[in-house]
């Protein structure tokens, strides 16, 4: 903490000392101003001016008398969650996943809306827009009193310059994204990969608690994996870790650049979709198409069974390639994944076993839709903590 004595910029150590005694009421809940100065190593004046404009602003409530050590009763202070809230998004094959959170993290509201197709840059802001607006609408929360947003979309996201590259569902390369979605929706963002979001919701809430060192793959209108390293989500250097997509799995044909990648042109959804057209006597356009293949195998195809190895096997080609390289403690199977089953896991933890020296375990996804929004969550709630629009 800044207290008296020591210089510099007002505004940033104000803030930096709300952001410290908001912190302590997280961690420790139901305590008094005096104590708040110890754990903080504030003095009491500062303390209790900046409780007392955040009790103003609804961040901390009064909830109580505490225990007299030998004076006046002391009032105890708790941090009130529900005082603001943030949105996350998240783009997700032909959806667009939308939520309000409050902030603790904890999902007051969410929506999922169906994209247009084919989609452009344009219409996929548009979406955004239209989406917020209609779930402000069904919850009733007031756009004043939004923090922000977080935002996953599909390409290479820089987010200390706030483009996406390489993003062949909306056409976006080295596009200026968040500011312009910042200026329409009049809102601070904070945009990241789609993948990598859902990579952190598993790690924070899912099935990736308590493994410092995952690999997170998903397989839907693209293919990525998200990478953390001793518990820090691992981006690279110039933010683009993590697109295996453009690992060359499968035949390479003609590259071009800003198209989807290799892996991803040929076992992604629509190239599997392409792939069943042969196999599968019709195909449902609502269900997921590597369940339709699954079900149709254990049905007694033989070429549905033929197509669902070729897959698995050619998933599994990437999978080595990530563990040879990372060698995560977990590795966690998401998207069209989620369907092959465990006979499905089994065949890739034997193929595994053949052609890599350490093999991780192998778990599903448990979070669904909810990964990315709670990765989104966590990330809005990291940048913008507590601050209003208004005092930034």
């Amino acid at each position: 903490m800044i207290d008296k004595g020591q210089t510099g910029n007002a505004k940033l150590v104000k803030h930096i000392n709300r952001e410290g005694i908001l912190h302590q009421l997280k961690e420790n809940p139901r305590v008094s101003r005096a104590d708040l100065a110890k754990l903080t190593e504030l003095s009491r004046p500062c303390v209790s001016a900046l409780v007392d404009e955040m009790i103003t602003q609804g961040l901390i409530s009064e909830v109580g008398m505490g225990e007299s050590k030998g004076g006046r009763k002391p009032i105890l202070l708790e941090y009130n969650f529900q005082a603001y809230g943030v949105i996350g998004a998240v783009f997700e094959g032909s959806t667009l996943q939308l939520g309000i959170a409050n902030l603790k993290g904890e999902l007051l509201i969410q929506r999922t809306t169906c994209l247009p197709h084919p989609m452009t840059g344009e219409t996929a802001i548009q979406s955004i827009k239209q989406g917020i607006a209609a779930l402000l609408n069904e919850s009733g929360f007031k756009k004043e009193w939004l923090l922000g947003m977080g935002l996953g979309l599909p390409g290479i996201t820089q987010r200390s310059a706030g483009t996406v590259s390489y993003a062949p569902s909306t056409g976006w390369m080295g596009l200026p994204v968040q500011q312009e979605i910042e200026e329409i929706l009049g809102l601070p963002v904070v945009i990241d990969n789609d993948v990598n979001l859902m990579t952190l919701g598993e790690f924070h809430k899912g099935i990736g608690v308590g493994h410092s060192n995952l690999v997170y793959m998903y397989a839907g209108t693209g293919i990525g994996a998200g990478i953390m390293i001793d518990g820090q989500l691992y981006r690279g250097a110039k933010e683009a870790s993590g697109e295996i997509g453009y690992m060359m799995v499968g035949p390479v044909g003609n590259q071009t650049k800003g198209e989807y990648g290799v892996f991803e042109r040929n076992y992604s959804v629509r190239a599997i979709h392409d792939k069943a057209k042969d196999v599968l006597p019709s195909i449902d356009e609502g269900l997921s198409i590597v369940k339709q293949i699954v079900d149709q195998a254990g049905r007694g195809s033989e070429e549905a069974q033929t197509l669902l190895d070729d897959i698995c096997r050619h998933w599994t080609y990437g999978i080595a390639n990530l563990t040879s390289v990372m060698d995560p403690a977990l590795l966690i199977l998401s998207g069209e994944m989620l369907h092959i089953g465990d006979e499905g896991i089994y065949k890739i933890q034997q193929w595994l076993n053949d052609w890599v020296p350490s093999v991780p375990q192998i778990k599903m996804a448990s979070l669904g839709d909810q990964a990315g929004l709670i990765g989104a969550i966590h990330c809005t709630l990291e940048a913008f903590p507590s601050t209003p629009r208004f005092q930034r």
